[in-house]
């Protein structure tokens, strides 16, 4: 919850659109300031104040406890101008706040932690469990000293600065699911890549089911942070033992049918499981299923008679591959999603003049592997090559990616060894439709004229469907110097079922600085002023040219209509 607290009408204005655009994460504190703001730090986990940071300050200084207990407190000026983050920046989450604040009021946020500062993901930013020299080990990086990293198992990781990252540093990160103490000037990351397959008796107590965990995790020297879930057969969904486990070691419990864990391979079946839930494995054969290392096999808890049993298998970490559409080209059409993915990835693939349109974007340390035209099926292996070694990558392409660009050969190429996000990104299509008017409001189709992929006559007899089914068509792809005939071609099969007068809309460069667009006649359109820069939308017997807007009504009611003014 996020308490909103208030001195003045103008804040009290302020903290009203908030409390308004976010209901069911805002409570407002009302009565004497100092009352409201000490009764809102120990309910809330996040505050937002609008008040002078000093008069803040003040109130909150008896209240703190430590970074990692204290909430995350953003103030806001009067005027409306600015989003503070004052405190618990990154664990009680007041730089993100103050940007959503910001984004919401129109206020500028305002964040000075040293590595957002510098845009360098933070060590306690990374939803990883970190322990040890946090501070000293951020530190050390944003002077840019050598820091070692130790991998002890693969994770995707967001970008390190471009800085010198060795096998032997003054300061080291250590990535490990192992159960190790921070030794001096390191920083642990525990990346969820344990799973702890758990079967158990009817009634079985939480404390043995859990007692067996720990003991299991203690004695092969691995930590309980690194646990990722508990599984299970369906047959125990609902086990009160399991269940509460789970809950108490905070991770989600994840249950297999019995015919699934019976085609698990394991090393030691038994018939007492398969007499009691159908499968000669529980424990094992729940945490092997995603398959992975079993670094503890079946072992029973220490009560007489056992009431749980459980295994522990570590996975290895899979890559990450977002498919990310930059939209059309201008800025604002970048989607948020889209550029928190960019932020994101320690590898970003592209066409090279895609990578310049988003470069200021990345975060130091991004690895750029760019290319230019013609290199689609490159660019795909490369990225899904990358994702392979366990890296987080970004394949980027323009408008959707999924939309004549990149995602259908990378996930041509993808198996089910790495996680795969689809980012989806404005079209151009879209994009020229917003700036002729209204010209896809019915059924619509995009067609792609070049033939160095698809040939003519699959091409030809597309165009031909959608004339004769009366859809809007947009064309990308619709001329070069070495294609200058299909355009004509298309358009001459489209005139065959609508008259000279179909409105036609045609867009160049859309919400680029360059943009221009005009709105014509499948009649007059002369092909020869078309390049591969223009989409160009052909409207349906319905389209019409309204005010110098191109329209398609949802129905043909509104058609007839006219007609009869007509």
């Amino acid at each position: 919850m996020i308490g909103l607290i208030s001195a003045t009408a103008a804040g009290a204005a302020a903290r009203d659109r908030l409390a308004a655009a976010w209901p069911d994460r805002t409570r407002v504190y009302e009565g004497p300031v100092g009352d409201a703001v000490r009764t809102a730090f120990a309910q809330c986990e996040q505050l937002v104040c609008f008040l002078a940071t000093g008069a803040v300050v003040r109130l909150v200084a008896p209240l703190l406890s430590g970074k990692t207990e204290d909430p995350g407190v953003v103030c806001v000026d009067e005027g409306g101008r600015f989003a503070v983050s004052l405190l618990g920046g990154h664990a009680g989450g007041g730089n993100e706040l103050a940007r959503e604040v910001g984004d919401l009021l129109g206020a500028e946020p305002v964040v000075t932690t040293a590595t957002d500062a510098v845009d360098l993901a933070g060590l306690d930013t990374l939803g990883l469990p970190v322990e040890g020299d946090v501070a000293g080990v951020s530190r050390a990086l944003l002077d840019g000293e050598a820091v070692a990293l130790r991998a002890e198992v693969a994770w995707p990781l967001p970008p390190l600065p471009p800085l010198p990252v060795t096998d032997e540093g003054a300061y080291t990160i250590r990535l490990t699911d192992r159960l190790v103490a921070a030794a001096e000037r390191e920083a642990v990351l525990r990346p969820p890549t344990l799973v702890i397959g758990v079967g158990a008796s009817r009634g079985a107590p939480v404390e043995e089911v859990l007692g067996l965990v720990e003991e299991a995790l203690r004695e092969a020297g691995l930590s309980v942070a690194a646990v990722a879930e508990l599984a299970t057969v369906e047959a125990k969904a609902e086990e009160a033992g399991i269940v509460e486990a789970a809950r108490r070691l905070g991770v989600p419990l994840v249950t297999y049918s019995a015919e699934e864990l019976a085609g698990v391979d394991v090393p030691n079946p038994s018939n007492a499981p398969l007499a009691a839930v159908g499968t000669p494995s529980v424990a094992e054969a729940a945490a092997l299923v995603g398959g992975g290392e079993l670094l503890v096999p079946k072992r029973k808890s220490a009560a007489s008679p056992a009431m749980a049993t459980c295994a522990v298998v570590r996975r290895p970490g899979r890559g990450r591959l977002a498919v990310v559409g930059l939209g059309p080209g201008a800025r604002d059409l970048l989607t948020p999603r889209a550029k928190a993915e960019l932020r994101r990835a320690s590898v970003l693939v592209g066409l090279d003049q895609y990578v310049d349109q988003i470069r200021d974007l990345l975060r130091p340390g991004t690895r750029i592997l760019e290319s230019g035209l013609g290199a689609e099926e490159e660019r795909a292996r490369t990225a899904v090559e990358e994702a392979r070694k366990g890296q987080a990558v970004a394949l980027i392409g323009s408008g959707d990616a999924g939309v004549y660009a990149m995602a259908s050969p990378a996930l041509a190429e993808a198996s089910d060894d790495i996680d795969v996000v689809g980012v989806p990104g404005v079209t151009a299509a879209l994009a020229a439709g917003a700036i002729l008017g209204a010209p896809l409001g019915h059924d619509h189709v995009s067609i792609s004229l070049s033939d160095l992929h698809t040939p003519w006559e699959v091409i030809e007899r597309r165009v031909r469907a959608a004339a004769e089914a009366d859809i809007v068509v947009t064309f990308y792809n619709p001329r070069s110097r070495g294609r200058d005939w299909q355009l004509p071609k298309a358009l001459g099969i489209l005139a065959e079922h609508r008259t000279p007068r179909t409105p036609v809309g045609v867009v160049r460069n859309a919400s680029r600085p360059d943009e221009s667009s005009r709105l014509t006649t499948l009649g007059s359109l002369d092909p020869a002023t078309v390049d591969m820069m223009t989409v160009v939308t052909v409207g349906n017997t319905a389209t019409r040219d309204i005010a110098g807007r191109m329209v398609t009504p949802r129905g043909y009611r509104w058609q007839a209509a006219q007609e009869g003014a007509e």
